[in-house]
């Protein structure tokens, strides 16, 4: 394997590979919020499962925990497979860097792998913005706007 002799060639390679970075910035950003919902709904999801094991709910409230729980099981799995995309994504990203950087300084045939590993990471994002959206879809769904409770009639 050749490397480039020349510094105008490394100099190209690497503005060309610091192109990407750009795009793992923002993946790392999308991580760190994703990341702190997951955080939140595993708190919610321990305040939930403290308030059932004390035992003092009655069945109906007790009910309705279950039914939430059941919907923060189901956001955890959306935010656990938004955050393996994304990881997956960074990961591409990465080595496309890598790729475009030794395509440019040495005589290594890279140009096909650093298409196909920039497109699949661009891929797994939208796939990771998929699971961003349904998640926070099904977290609205979880709230209750102005809704009054309801009284028992005497």
């Amino acid at each position: 394997m050749n490397f480039a002799p020349d510094l105008a060639a490394v100099t190209h390679g690497i503005q060309l590979a610091v192109a990407p970075v750009f795009f793992l910035t923002a993946v790392s950003g999308m991580i760190a919020a994703t990341a702190a919902r997951l955080g939140r709904i595993i708190d919610r999801a321990r305040l939930l499962e403290n308030r059932l094991d004390t035992g003092n709910i009655d069945e109906l409230r007790s009910l309705k925990m279950y039914a939430e729980l059941k919907q923060l099981r189901h956001r955890g799995w959306l935010v656990n497979g938004c955050i393996a995309l994304l990881t997956l994504c960074a990961m591409l990203i990465g080595l496309t860097i890598i790729l475009l950087f030794l395509g440019e300084t040495s005589e290594l045939p890279t140009l096909k792998i650093a298409t196909i590993s920039f497109l699949s990471g661009v891929a797994c994002f939208l796939a990771a913005l998929l699971c961003f959206l349904a998640e926070t879809l099904q977290a609205t769904k979880l709230l209750k706007f102005a809704e009054r409770p309801i009284k028992p009639s005497a």
